[in-house]
C-alpha cells in the first residue's frame, strides 16, 4: 500500500512537471470603413480624441507605415480575407466578381478548431465563408435602422443606429454564444465612417457646433505634379454632395439655385432621412435645421473660398462624429474583454480598409497611392508578446493580416498567399522581417473620382508611382523630405539614381506577385466589355 502510494505521488509530480500547453490566442478584428489615420489621436490629436482605440496603442503597437494594395472598400476586405493582391484574387474594383474559389484565412482558422463570427459590413457576398456565425450589412449598408443579412434569421431589420447596433452584435456573441472551450476570430467590422456620413444623435448635436483646423494644402493647385492629381474629381467644393454630404435639404438647394453635383445627390440625402423614426428624424431636425436655415442666410454673399471653408468644416463635423461613435463601441468590447478576463489572451486588431483623405489637396475620399489614401491606421494589442506603447515604422500591409493571424494560430498558411507573418515585428524582432517595401495597384479608371490607373512601389524612404492606361506619367517622391507629396522630382537629376533604382525593383516586384502588363491589358478589355470604356481609347 505504501509502495502504491508512493509511485501515485510520483505520478502525480510527473505530471506537475509537465510544461502546460499553451492556449492558442483569440483574435478580435477591428475594421472601421474609410478611417483616416490623422482621425486617430493615437496617430494625431489636431481633430479629434479617440481614448479608447488609443488603448490599443498605449497597450500594445502602432505602426506608422501600415498601408493597403489598393485603396477601395471591397478590394481591400478581399484582400485581407486572401492574403492575396487584387489580380490575384479577382476583386479588383467595387463592381468585379471576387473569385469565391480563394481559400479565405476564416475558413482555415474554422478548420483548425476556431468558432468564428463576423459581425457588420462586409461590403461583397451575402454568405461569407469559414463563419459559424454572421451578421452583416447588404452592400454599403444603412446608418439608420439597417437591414442585415443573417445565417440563422434570413434578412431583418433592426431599429436603432448602426455602429451601436454591431457593438451589441459582437458583445452579445461574446458574452452568450462563445463557446468557451475553443479561441475565437471575431470580425467586427464598422460601417462608419463611411459616406455619406451620418452621426448618431448623440454626438451630433456636439460636433456640429465644432470648428476644425484646416489642412495646410487645402487649396492645393497640384502644381509640380501630374495629370492624375489634376484631373481627379473629389474636390470637397466641386465634387462633394451639397445634400447627401453636406446635409443641405433639397428644398433648401432648390431655394437658393444650387444644382445637384451628382444624380444621387438629392436621393441620397432622402433615401438616409427617410429610415429615420419620427423621433429620430425630429432629433436630426432640431440640430440640422438650424443649420440649413443659417445657410440660407449666408450663402448668397459667399465667395468660392468661403464656400471651401464652410464645406470642410461641414465634412469633418459629421466624419468626425461617426468616429466618435466608434471609439465609444470600441470601448465597451474592450471594457468587457478586460472584465470577463478575455483580454489576457486575446490579440486585438484595429485598422481601416483603407485611409481617407480629410482635406488634404482638397479632397476627400481614397483610391491614389498618395500617402492619406494608401496609408492606413493600424494599432495591435497582445499581453505578453507585443511590449505596451511600441511604434513600428517597418513597410506593412494588409495583404499581410490572413498570413499573421494564422501564425498566431499554430497554422501553416497557404503557399500561394503573398503576405508576410508580422509576428517578429510584434516581438521588436525587426531584423527578421526583410522586406523593405510593399506594392500597390489600383484599377478602378474611369469610374466615380476619375482617378487613374496606376500602380506604384513604395518603401520608407520613397515612393515611384506609374500612371497608365490613357496616361503614361511618372511621379517620383521623398517621403522623409516631401511628406505631403508636393513635389515629384522623377525628372529631378538629383534624384536620377532614386528613380534608376526603384524602377528596377518595381519591375522585380511586379514578378514576384506576378502582376504584369499583360494582366492590366486584361482588365482593361474587360472594363471594354461592360462598356465602361469606349472602343478605342
Amino acid at each position: 500500500m505504501k509502495k502504491l502510494l508512493l509511485m501515485c505521488s510520483g505520478l502525480v509530480l510527473l505530471f506537475a512537471c509537465q510544461p502546460k500547453k499553451e492556449k492558442r490566442p483569440n483574435i478580435l478584428f477591428i475594421m472601421s470603413d474609410d478611417h483616416a489615420y490623422q482621425a486617430i489621436s493615437a496617430y494625431d490629436s489636431s481633430l479629434i480624441r479617440t481614448p479608447n482605440i488609443d488603448r490599443l496603442a498605449n497597450e500594445g503597437m502602432l505602426f506608422t507605415n501600415a498601408s493597403v494594395t489598393n485603396s477601395l472598400c471591397a478590394p481591400s476586405r478581399a484582400v485581407i480575407l486572401t492574403g492575396k493582391h487584387s489580380h490575384i484574387n479577382g476583386k479588383i474594383d467595387n463592381n468585379f466578381s471576387f473569385d469565391t474559389t480563394q481559400m479565405t484565412f476564416p475558413q482555415i482558422l474554422q478548420k483548425n478548431g476556431y468558432q468564428t463570427a463576423m459581425f457588420g459590413k462586409l461590403h461583397f457576398g451575402n454568405n461569407p465563408k469559414g463563419f459559424d456565425e454572421f451578421q452583416i450589412l447588404p452592400g454599403q449598408g444603412h446608418y439608420y435602422n439597417p437591414d442585415f443579412i443573417t445565417k440563422k434569421e434570413g434578412k431583418k431589420t433592426i431599429q436603432g443606429y448602426v455602429t451601436d447596433i454591431i457593438t451589441d452584435m459582437t458583445l452579445n456573441w461574446l458574452q452568450k454564444e462563445r463557446d468557451e472551450e475553443k479561441p475565437f476570430f471575431m470580425a467586427y467590422l464598422h460601417k462608419a465612417p463611411h459616406r455619406e456620413w451620418l452621426p448618431d444623435e448623440k454626438h451630433f448635436k456636439d460636433y456640429i457646433s465644432k470648428t476644425f483646423p484646416e489642412p495646410s494644402t487645402l487649396f492645393d493647385d497640384y502644381e509640380g505634379r501630374g495629370t492624375a492629381a489634376k484631373t481627379a474629381e473629389m474636390n470637397i467644393l466641386k465634387h462633394m454632395n451639397w445634400a447627401g454630404d453636406s446635409k443641405i435639404a433639397p428644398e433648401v438647394m432648390d431655394e437658393l439655385g444650387i444644382p445637384e453635383t451628382a444624380g444621387w445627390d438629392k436621393n441620397a440625402y432622402n433615401s438616409n432621412l427617410g429610415r429615420m423614426n419620427p423621433e429620430q428624424r425630429a432629433a436630426w431636425d432640431a440640430v440640422y435645421g438650424p443649420m440649413n436655415e443659417e445657410f440660407k442666410k449666408i450663402y448668397p454673399g459667399m465667395s468660392e473660398e468661403d464656400k471651401m471653408h464652410w464645406r470642410y468644416q461641414r465634412y469633418m463635423q459629421d466624419y468626425l462624429a461617426c468616429i466618435a461613435s466608434v471609439d465609444d463601441g470600441v470601448g465597451r468590447v474592450l471594457d468587457y474583454l478586460e472584465k470577463s478576463g478575455l483580454a489576457e489572451n486575446t490579440i486585438v486588431i484595429y485598422t481601416s480598409d483603407q485611409g481617407f483623405y480629410l482635406g488634404e489637396h482638397g479632397w476627400f475620399d481614397k483610391r491614389f497611392a498618395y500617402n492619406e489614401s494608401f496609408k492606413t491606421p493600424l494599432l495591435v494589442r497582445w499581453p505578453g508578446v507585443i511590449a505596451p506603447g511600441s511604434k513600428n515604422t517597418k513597410m506593412v500591409q494588409n495583404l499581410d493580416y490572413a498570413q499573421t493571424f494564422l501564425a498566431a494560430a499554430g497554422i501553416e498558411a497557404p503557399s500561394d498567399m503573398q503576405g508576410e507573418n508580422l509576428i517578429p515585428l510584434f516581438k521588436g524582432e525587426d531584423d527578421k522581417f526583410t522586406r523593405d517595401a510593399v506594392y500597390y495597384h489600383y484599377y478602378e479608371y474611369p469610374g466615380i473620382h476619375m482617378a487613374k490607373r496606376h500602380y506604384a512601389i513604395v518603401s520608407e524612404e520613397y515612393k515611384l508611382i506609374h500612371f497608365y492606361y490613357d496616361v503614361d506619367e511618372w511621379e517620383l517622391y521623398d517621403r522623409k523630405k516631401d511628406p505631403q507629396e508636393l513635389h515629384n522630382v522623377y525628372n529631378d537629376p538629383a534624384y536620377a539614381d532614386v528613380a534608376a533604382d526603384m524602377k528596377a525593383r518595381l519591375v522585380e516586384m511586379r514578378k514576384k506577385y506576378k502582376d504584369s502588363d499583360e494582366l492590366d491589358q486584361m482588365y482593361i478589355e474587360k472594363y471594354k466589355e461592360r462598356g465602361l470604356i469606349k472602343e478605342g481609347k
